[in-house]
């Protein structure tokens, strides 16, 4: 049987009732091909009370010799209370609760540890936030098991290679290596797989992102040569802007990995960066899908050449495909003469937003100005003063991206002038104006407060 490899992120795990509703999608999954299920660590609706976020807090906790008993007591009942009411077995319900208990016990242990030394490594970071996969995949095994699966808790918490950086191409391909080789095979087997898969250099939050669960995913899908990877979130799929701003907003059946791409950079939660990386190149699709509505079928990220000859072409007077806002950005303006004629004046720049960890969304220069976008740290006093040895600074905040992306754009005469026309007729005003080099995607800066009133002015414009 061909393989299905299905990500389920937080969300989707947060209760008993959504575990079910998971187990019963695997099941219904394992009836026609062989599955591999890759969690994230259990969420409710908000980050804050999900089990990453509760975790995080226990480690700053520990380091500032405050109580993080708490939270660990939050996390063990939220557990426990799902064990209750999900599996039917005595006997499996006990054998889950022990694991559960000595993984946070071990936990506790090393956070007392933390207390002690006053220090909190990336790896030390990486330990406590990987504890919230290891909990979720041996509550799901245990769940599969009870109702008569071969569900098999698979922990991939110390094979990430040591001594390679995350952006090496070479860590991705040892990384797929170890984990082809811990996973466990057999018929009807359903190996439960963390989604955390060891420590990462600087830590796997700063190295890979919050995302990392799906970029495991996309590792497995891309080795093993998936027929599909599933992503399954609480959303029917990936829609032309948020349907939350946008009421005129659909789902999109497909959409090209350079689309997804350009949209998950510019605001909309599509797929983590890595994950489009290893899918495309091993030429495996993509299917966002609802848990909550399994019988939706979802958006499916396809390499354009291997879009099937069924799928539905998009109408020729439908130049985008979709458009996103990335809020709460900063714009900051260098106004120098010394810019003219002076090789490495732009390198000056750069190397100080890269000395204070900030990265550039949107970069406009002229003979005496350079003028970026940036996501908005708490403070940008210290960054401001280094700038200010280069030229005159000024730092407008309170600002929005609003992109507009479509694969159909390409060497398509008039999309910008149509977009700024609708823009300016709306009195909404533009501060910065960039196109990238692979015409797909039109941005430009406007004030916050305008931010969903343009969505939806470009939205009727151009996706109606």
């Amino acid at each position: 049987m061909s393989l299905i490899v299905q990500k389920y992120g937080g969300t989707s795990l947060g209760n008993s009732e959504r575990l079910l509703g998971v187990a019963n999608i695997i099941k219904d999954t394992a009836n026609s091909h062989s599955v591999i299920v890759v969690v994230s660590a259990l969420s409710s609706y908000t980050k804050s009370e999900g089990t990453t976020s509760r975790l995080i807090e226990a480690g700053n906790a520990s380091i500032a010799r405050k109580d993080y008993s708490q939270k660990l007591g939050l996390i063990e009942k939220v557990h426990f209370d799902i064990i209750e009411n999900t599996i039917q077995s005595k006997e499996l319900r006990q054998k889950i609760s022990t694991d559960i208990h000595e993984e946070l016990q071990h936990l506790k242990s090393f956070l007392e540890a933390i207390q002690v030394i006053q220090e909190i490594s990336p790896r030390s970071q990486d330990l406590i936030v990987g504890t919230g996969e290891r909990l979720s995949a041996q509550l799901l095994a245990g769940i599969l098991q009870d109702q008569g699966m071969d569900g098999i808790y698979t922990n991939l918490s110390e094979i990430a290679p040591l001594g390679v950086q995350s952006t090496d191409p070479k860590f991705s391909n040892k990384l797929q290596k170890m984990i082809e080789e811990a996973l466990p095979i057999g018929k009807g087997v359903i190996p439960v797989v963390t989604g955390f898969f060891g420590f990462v250099t600087g830590g796997i939050i700063r190295g890979v992102g919050r995302g990392y669960t799906d970029y495991t995913a996309a590792l497995i899908s891309g080795k093993l040569k998936a027929e599909e990877l599933q992503i399954w979130k609480e959303v029917d799929g990936i829609f032309t802007a948020d349907p939350n701003k946008v009421p005129g907003a659909h789902v999109l059946d497909y959409i090209f990995p350079n689309e997804a791409a350009e949209l998950t950079y510019f605001g909309s939660e599509v797929l983590h960066p890595f994950t489009m990386e290893c899918t495309t190149a091993a030429k495996v699709p993509v299917r966002i899908k609802n848990t909550f509505a399994p019988q939706k079928p979802g958006t499916v990220i396809i390499p354009k050449k291997e879009l099937p000859s069924s799928a539905p072409q998009r109408s020729s007077d439908k130049k985008a495909t979709a458009v996103t806002t990335k809020n709460k950005i900063s714009v900051i303006n260098i106004n120098s003469n010394r810019m003219m004629h002076s090789p490495g004046f732009l390198a000056k720049v750069f190397d100080i937003f890269r000395r204070h960890g900030i990265v550039i969304d949107l970069i406009s220069t002229s003979e005496v100005n350079i003028s970026c976008s940036v996501d908005t740290p708490n403070d940008l006093t210290d960054l401001k003063k280094e700038f200010e040895q280069l030229g005159k600074v000024t730092i407008i905040p309170d600002r929005a991206i609003l992109s507009l992306v479509g694969d159909n754009m390409k060497h398509v005469p008039g999309v910008a002038g149509k977009m700024f026309s609708a823009l300016a007729e709306n009195e909404i005003n533009l501060e910065m104006i960039t196109q990238g080099a692979s015409e797909i995607n039109i941005s430009c800066v406007i004030k916050q407060k305008d931010a969903q009133k343009a969505l939806k002015v470009i939205h009727q414009t151009f996706l109606e």
